[in-house]
């Protein structure tokens, strides 16, 4: 297999954590970014914004058919963002986002001459997301190798560490400063802290605080 990767970028904290992964241990990084009609287009001017910082290359593809197909409170600003109830998924979750993405991701990747891919997804900060866990992911692995006669590898470094760990990683990279001011993480499109209101920023901020104290003792 080649030393190319193919990330699958957002622009968010945990996309960007990968890209810095992957720069670190391939030859060749490519950035791919979705436009799936998410209520906020900052999300990729964030990306965008990233990538041209970083000297990565960057594709913005448009699947726009997914909001037909998929309304939900990340597509529609009609549509409050909530957390999951009573075991429920969260309204956030977007309907095959990950199966499209990831699919797109490894075309994109055998045109582009790369082997590999990236993705920033957790089975362990993941609201119950089913696309985000390690059984899918091995499954689309062998899915997409099959149907496309080629060998990739897709690559999780954020599959069993949580939020507070995804810190740490950006952090022994150097980058924790850069992940924590550049990205856009936020469901309500504030980029850096965010509005500290919504499920994500909750997310976020609680994990970085709990690095930051752990890190604290540790000195």
């Amino acid at each position: 297999m080649n030393k190319n990767a193919v990330v699958v970028f957002s622009g968010g904290q945990d996309s960007t954590t990968c890209l810095f992964w992957a720069l670190e241990r391939f030859e060749k990084v490519i950035a791919v970014t979705f436009d799936y009609g998410q209520r906020h287009k900052l999300e990729i001017d964030c990306a965008r914004e990233i990538a041209k910082d970083l000297g990565v290359e960057h594709h913005v593809l448009d699947i726009s058919l997914l909001n037909q197909l998929a309304p939900n409170s990340l597509t529609r600003s009609d549509i409050p963002v909530e957390a999951a109830k009573d075991g429920e998924l969260p309204n956030s979750f977007v309907e095959g986002r990950n199966l499209l993405f990831f699919s797109f991701a490894a075309v994109l990747a055998k045109v582009k001459g790369c082997d590999h891919l990236v993705v920033g997804v957790s089975q362990t900060d993941f609201s119950g997301y089913p696309d985000c866990r390690d059984n899918f992911i091995k499954s689309l692995n062998l899915t997409i190798n099959l149907a496309m006669d080629h060998q990739f590898e897709i690559h999780t470094p954020l599959m069993w560490i949580d939020k507070a760990d995804t810190w740490q990683l950006a952090d022994e990279m150097g980058r924790l400063d850069y992940v924590r001011e550049k990205t856009l993480t936020c469901y309500n499109g504030v980029k850096g802290d965010g509005c500290g209101t919504c499920p994500s920023c909750i997310l976020r901020k609680k994990g970085l605080e709990t690095y930051l104290a752990r890190k604290a003792e540790q000195q």
